[in-house]
């Protein structure tokens, strides 16, 4: 089974104004503002690794899966 988060991964840049812009394959998906921006910018900062902080970002986007989608 292939890792879609390892083959296109998703990148995100943090804002002067606090802002946190997750893209994936160039393109913004989503923009996350306020105490949420805060607590992903400091849980990226704290990701123990790539992974972990794929996963993060996932989440954020809503792009996560919950393990019962059928392939």
């Amino acid at each position: 089974m292939s890792d879609p988060l390892a083959e296109d991964p998703f990148d995100y840049q943090v804002t002067k104004s606090g802002l946190v812009r997750i893209s994936r394959a160039g393109r913004v998906v989503v923009t996350v503002a306020g105490r949420d921006a805060d607590r992903l910018a400091t849980a990226l900062e704290l990701a123990a690794d790539e992974r972990a902080a794929q996963l993060l970002l996932a989440k954020a986007t809503g792009n996560y899966r919950r393990g019962n989608e059928r392939h």
